[in-house]
């Protein structure tokens, strides 16, 4: 069982304010993510603040304009900068708000910090320019820019006392991860080929006579690029189904919240599916109200009983 904490002590004002920049930082950028948090009570909202605003940090370096060597250099002096906070050496009244916000996040959840480093990890290979040959190659990389993430997250939520396997729940969290960023790389295919980036394996796109790249609206001439998407998408449905085994080991709040965000991404996957070759033409995305309804559907706990009785079947 992973405990955290439900309350907090009082809290200085320094440290308020940097949780309410990272809390603005979330609300302007975030977007799907800024939805499921919300469901969350302060103390763990916060503290996904903190960890967003660090990994948005570290993002925004690697998909900056500036050359390869001096990203480089800011992710490694990134990583210094979270050397001092899991060293506990960034003081409340620090100039950085993100570092006093999750130097506080830090002590009072058990968030493996570890995952951070992975993320900068993930990022330097997209500054190399690294392509994956097979689904094994690129899962290294889904699992450090996003299965990290997942990882890093269950540290805030925890788990349920007496939960049934909770021993597994980092390996759920973790393919989770890798269900979301494979459905993110669907959806951008195009604007990451414009980017000069490409992650879909090389195996997969000569499979179905892709190999020439998406840079256009339209899929290569002679390419079966729906049969790519779909092949991609039964993929991170079986993620999704094996993730979606975290959610009955989670409070209900932190249940809504894995919910709501992986509802969004499923619903994602739902529209690439039905008109795949959409994600040439632009970013495929939900309205508002669609990810509202996603995140009550969250909160009612709906998708957590359904898996808690498929898993019940499978063990009966």
């Amino acid at each position: 069982m992973i405990r955290t904490v439900e309350s907090e002590p009082h809290m200085s004002a320094p440290v308020l304010a940097a949780y309410g920049y990272c809390e603005a930082v979330t609300g302007q950028q975030a977007r799907n993510f800024a939805y499921g948090i919300r469901l969350l009570p302060t103390p763990k909202r916060r503290a996904m603040s903190a960890l967003y605003a660090f990994s948005r940090r570290v993002d925004d370096i690697g998909d900056g304009v500036l050359a390869p060597e001096v990203k480089a250099k800011r992710l490694e002096e990134t990583r210094a900068l979270l050397g001092r906070i899991r060293d506990r050496s960034v003081d409340e009244d620090d100039t950085d708000p993100v570092a006093v916000a999750l130097r506080h996040t830090a002590d009072h959840f058990p968030v493996p910090l570890d995952g951070l480093d992975e993320l900068i990890d993930g990022v330097l290979m997209d500054v190399r320019g690294e392509t994956y040959e097979t689904w094994d190659d690129l899962k290294v990389y889904c699992r450090c820019v996003a299965g990290a993430i997942g990882r890093l997250s269950l540290g805030v939520f925890g788990t349920e006392p007496g939960a049934r396997g909770a021993e597994r729940a980092p390996e759920y969290a973790d393919t989770l991860g890798l269900a979301l960023q494979l459905t993110n790389i669907l959806r951008d295919v195009r604007e990451d080929a414009e980017n000069g980036r490409t992650y879909l394996p090389a195996d997969d796109l000569a499979k179905f006579g892709c190999s020439a790249g998406f840079e256009g609206p339209r899929a290569p001439e002679g390419s079966d690029f729906a049969g790519l998407v779909h092949f991609e998408v039964r993929r991170a449905r079986a993620l999704f189904a094996e993730g979606y085994r975290l959610l009955p080991m989670l409070d209900r709040r932190s249940g809504a919240c894995v919910a709501a965000m992986a509802g969004i991404y499923r619903r994602l996957l739902d529209r690439i599916e039905r008109e795949p070759e959409a994600v040439l033409r632009g970013r495929v995305s939900l309205p508002g109200r669609e990810k509202a309804y996603v995140a009550v559907r969250g909160l009612s706990g709906l998708d957590a009983r359904h898996v808690s009785r498929r898993t019940v079947r499978r063990r009966a």
